[in-house]
């Protein structure tokens, strides 16, 4: 037989109390099962954990030492309660999210993550940079919980919503010719050295813009290739070549780099919130997902 958190509950009751009637009172229960119930502990403790009299119940020094690990043993079981519930609802526990470079810069993850930290302090938050193309197998795996990316096609066990849509910018040094404008036609690119992604880099920014490129029949004359957008933007401050980005990186604010808006009505880039389909969202995840898309149901 083992010992039960009722055995825990009645003999502290009966220490504390030092009075079996009292101590059933207490308990809400008659005397007679609270007396068996202590002699079944002793048994299993093989310890006697009382002396008693006619007139006095008392502690033995094997009762007075189970005394202290009793009540800690119960301190430790509400405690892993309380956390559990915490956990369940979301006040605790720990939320994985997988981030593209360019989702700092953009203001509703910012927004979110400080308004998420202020709510709910006691829920650790890991941030993991990864391109698009990165985080599809952590969020398949579970390993994320929440991916922002760009958008690409998913794996039919990954969901997503859209959270923005940002205009796709011009990148220009401040000297260049066309630095002037305040809004331009793509096909003002088409013949300028572009500093662009190196298409092995898994970010879906890549084929977003050559679509886009494309769509209007510019090939681009890409000069430099590299893996993130912010190198992107020191080697347009340089003057290597012009590149398009998505207006987010703006926040950057480079001195010696323009942003100028494109026109055409398809130059945008769409920033998704990526998920499993497949597994019960979590309460740290539902409560996020609130902050992102307030209008959404999850």
């Amino acid at each position: 037989m083992n010992i039960e958190l009722r055995h825990l509950r009645y003999f502290i009751a009966v220490a504390e109390e030092l009075h079996f009637g009292r101590a059933a009172e207490r308990l809400r229960i008659s005397q007679p099962p609270l007396s068996q119930q202590i002699q079944q502990l002793e048994q299993i403790l093989a310890a006697q954990l009382f002396t008693r009299t006619n007139r006095s119940v008392q502690l033995t020094p094997a009762g007075a030492s189970f005394l202290t690990d009793a009540r800690a043993v119960l301190l430790d079981v509400e405690q892993a309660a309380q956390r559990a519930a915490r956990i369940h609802s979301g006040q605790q526990g720990e939320l994985r999210i997988g981030f593209t470079s360019s989702a700092p810069f953009t203001g509703l993850v910012s927004d979110a993550l400080y308004q998420f930290r202020q709510r709910w302090p006691e829920v650790h938050i890991h941030m993991q940079e990864n391109n698009t193309r990165q985080q599809l197998t952590p969020l398949h795996d579970g390993r994320l919980d929440l991916g922002v990316m760009r958008n690409t096609a998913l794996p039919p066990d990954l969901q997503h919503r859209v959270l923005l849509r940002e205009p796709l910018c011009a990148v220009v040094h401040r000297a260049h010719a066309l630095a002037a404008a305040t809004t331009l036609p793509i096909q003002a690119l088409s013949s300028e050295p572009f500093v662009f992604f190196d298409p092995q880099g898994g970010t879906a920014l890549h084929g977003e813009i050559l679509a886009l490129l494309h769509r209007y029949q510019i090939t681009p004359f890409i000069t430099q290739e590299v893996g993130e957008a912010m190198t992107i933007l020191g080697l347009v401050a340089t003057g290597l070549g012009v590149s398009i980005l998505p207006a987010s990186f703006a926040r950057a604010r480079l001195p010696e780099v323009v942003w100028i808006p494109l026109e055409e009505h398809d130059a945008v880039s769409e920033v998704w919130l990526v998920w499993s389909a497949v597994r019960e969202p979590s309460a740290q995840l539902r409560n996020m997902m609130s902050l992102l898309l307030p209008r959404d149901l999850h």
